[in-house]
């Protein structure tokens, strides 16, 4: 599994492929998917990295856990393949973007096309058991996943990090904030959109702004 990490990715993660934790990890993952129906495909769970390159990262966007459901996760974070009904979440990210943006709702739910604009759609666990949100939570890939966010923030500059919700929130203490940028608000779930956390924070229009400020191309969202 480790092998499918775009390359662009290796020579930032390789030390964290050697270490113990991680060891430990993928003889869980492995032994999982063997013996349980997991998500995302085995092939798609480094989509994150495959689709935006290290060099191109130029947006962040944290969630936590895969869709559990047959068919959705395809291992980047609020999206689901062409063709699934969007979940909630993902209905109020588009809602928020009609409004920003004045741009038309997408038919599509998969973000393929945004992660191929540099934006890293990482969950902050990358496997789940079917069926069973959370169920692969304090194996190690938090660890993993918090790693990525420091080698991020010390490798590069002018990065957007969008932090929705309280458990991305307290993400921000591995970033420089001195260095990059960062939004955060309500997380779309309707739980909290519908309390007024969400719509209006305008991130995706404020995030543009920002990487025109520094010369760097917007994102088609």
């Amino acid at each position: 599994m480790i092998a499918e990490i775009h390359e662009s990715w290796k020579p930032y993660l390789e030390n964290e492929f050697e270490k113990p934790y991680f060891k430990d990890l993928m003889t869980f993952v492995t032994s999982e998917y063997e013996n349980n129906q997991c998500f995302p495909p085995k092939d798609q769970i480094f989509s994150a990295f495959d689709y935006c390159t290290f060099e191109d990262l130029k947006v962040v966007i944290i969630g936590q856990d895969p869709y559990h459901g047959f068919g959705q996760a395809n291992g980047l974070c609020f999206s689901v393949n062409d063709g699934v009904k969007h979940p909630p979440s993902l209905v109020n990210i588009f809602k928020e973007i009609e409004t920003d943006l004045s741009e038309a709702y997408p038919i599509t739910g998969n973000l393929e096309r945004w992660a191929e604009q540099g934006v890293l759609l990482l969950n902050a666990t990358l496997t789940v058991r079917a069926h069973e949100a959370g169920s692969h939570q304090k194996q190690g890939w938090e660890t993993f996943t918090d790693a990525v966010i420091k080698i991020v923030s010390e490798k590069k500059k002018n990065t957007v990090f969008l932090l929705w919700g309280g458990y991305a929130k307290k993400k921000v203490k591995l970033i420089d904030v001195a260095k990059h940028k960062v939004f955060a608000s309500g997380h779309p779930s309707p739980l909290s959109a519908n309390r007024g956390y969400w719509f209006g924070n305008k991130n995706f229009s404020k995030t543009n702004q920002y990487l025109n400020e520094v010369e760097k191309k917007s994102i088609q969202w």
